[in-house]
Order: C-alpha cells, then structure tokens, then sequence
C-alpha cells in the first residue's frame, strides 16, 4: 500500500502489553511504525475493524517522526479474546488501555475512529494517563439509536467465505460508507480484516462474541455528553458527510467548544477511512 508521502510500506514492528480485565488477564497486542524515541500516537479502530486499518496514516505520521502505535482492541485482530462476551464494551476497554497508557512515553496524541474514539474520550479526562490531542474520526457524544440499529443488525450476521475475493467483495459492500478507496486498499483490508479456520474457510478476523453487549441491549440514543465536557485538550472532530452516527447537530455543538476543529469530508459516512492524502493530512498537520 502505497505511503502518501513516498515512505516505502516496510512491515511495521510488533508489541504487546498484558492488562487486567477484571479478574482476567488479556493481552494486548499492536502494529507500530516509526522511530521508537518519537513521540507516540496511539491509534484505536472501529467496532469490527483491527489496528492495520492505519497503515497509511501511520506512514505519514512515521515519516514525520513520530512513533504510531496501532493497537488490536480485545477480540479483534492479535489481541485476546476475551472469556465473557458481555465484557467486550468501552468502559472495559478504557479500564484496560489505563495501565497500558500509564506506561507510555507523555506526551502522547490519540487518534480515534468511532469505537477508538469513544475510548479515547473516556481516558481523555484521566489524570496522568490523558493525551496531549485527540482526533475523533465521526464519533461524538451523542449516538443516535436509528445508527446504532443498523450496527446491531450488521453484527448478528454471520459469514464465512472461500475466497479472498469474496471477503473482498464482502467489506466492498458493508463498509461502503468508507468512500471512495483504490482497488489496493480494499484488497488489503481484505488481507489484514480476515483469518483461516481450521477447515480452511475465512471468516472476519474477530471474535463473534464483540456483539454480545449490543444484541443484548435495547436500540436507544446514547448520551455522553458529560464524558465530552470533562476533556480539556484540544480536539480534531472528523465527520463524514454522509455519516448516521455522527450527525450535523451533534457535530455543529461539539465544534461550540473552544479548542475544537470540525473537519468534513465529503462523499463518505461512517467513517473515512483515513486513507487518501487529504484525510491523512489532516489528522498529520493538527498533531504536528
């Protein structure tokens, strides 16, 4: 995948962190690119996505010196599984990432997309461990129920496939709202997005139990308004033009709040994808 300022796509370094999750212990597993003394940015992806989806921007990050962390959020990716599908929920993975921040390097920035974003706000406001910048890539403080259906209903599929192509043809569909990508992006969303069985079928490359806690619960509006107004850093508030989780209202107010920029996209929803140049410099000059 080619890098948007010519940086060569070397494979990126590995890490891993154990955490305490409750009574568990599960471990945390990431991608990470760049020099190891730069300033770090910790990336966090969506509900079922994985921390390669940042390759591109952080290559661009990288080549600016800084050292981009790209984390595997519990039951995605590399990262554990975890024992109990009810505990796969953002106040158990900002209680996670806590002891994992308190070991970063400060300051720090936290780039966040939907998922990674709502985490990202609810260790923003926790002393000592609280990044310097946050980028929320279309999330905010108020989620919509009508968005949050139609998250449910994608989760209570499942899928298996034979082909590469298929989980292609896949992520081409249910993912559209990415917008406009090169044929060689979706081709290694497929690559980094899916995992072999042992009887030799793909399937997505996480653990069917993530949906637990949103099937489980009633599709109403979710308000977080209170977790918005305890940051104090200043804020990068991406939305998609076209976004249902992120809507103009909500957007509109957050942008009220003094040290906060609102970035639209056009022709994408939930969410862009951080891919193009455009988008990765965005996120690259408001963290410069």
């Amino acid at each position: 995948m080619a890098s948007p300022e010519g940086l060569r796509p070397l494979s990126p370094a590995t890490g891993q962190f154990r955490c305490g999750i409750g009574p568990f212990k599960a471990m945390l597993r990431w991608v990470e690119w760049g020099p190891p003394d730069g300033m770090p940015v910790v990336c966090v992806h969506g509900l079922t996505r994985n921390g390669r989806d940042f390759d591109a921007l952080a290559m661009r990050l990288a080549a600016r010196g800084r050292r981009v962390i790209c984390p595997d959020v519990f039951g995605r990716g590399n990262s554990d599984w975890l024992p109990d599908g009810k505990l796969y929920n953002v106040p158990t993975y900002a209680l996670a990432f806590q002891a994992f921040l308190a070991h970063l390097p400060k300051p720090y920035d936290w780039v966040g997309t939907s998922m990674g974003g709502l985490i990202g706000m609810a260790v923003g406001a926790v002393p000592g461990i609280s990044p310097r910048r946050i980028v929320l890539n279309d999330v905010g403080p108020f989620l919509p129920a009508r968005a949050l259906g139609r998250i449910a209903a994608y989760l209570a599929l499942r899928h298996d496939f034979a082909t590469l192509e298929e989980v292609e043809t896949h992520l081409r569909l249910v993912h559209a709202a990415f917008g406009e990508l090169p044929d060689a992006a979706w081709r290694h969303m497929a690559e980094t997005s899916s995992r072999r069985t042992p009887e030799g079928r793909l399937v997505m490359h996480y653990d069917p139990a993530i949906a637990a806690p949103v099937l489980g619960a009633p599709v109403v509006d979710v308000d977080l308004w209170p977790v918005w107004r305890a940051l104090g850093q200043p804020v990068l508030v991406i939305r998609g033009a076209e976004s249902d989780l992120l809507d103009e209202a909500t957007a509109a107010a957050m942008a009220a709040r003094e040290a906060t920029r609102l970035t639209v996209f056009p022709r994408c929803g939930h969410a862009p994808a951080l891919i193009d140049a455009d988008q990765t410099g965005a996120v690259a000059d408001f963290l410069s």
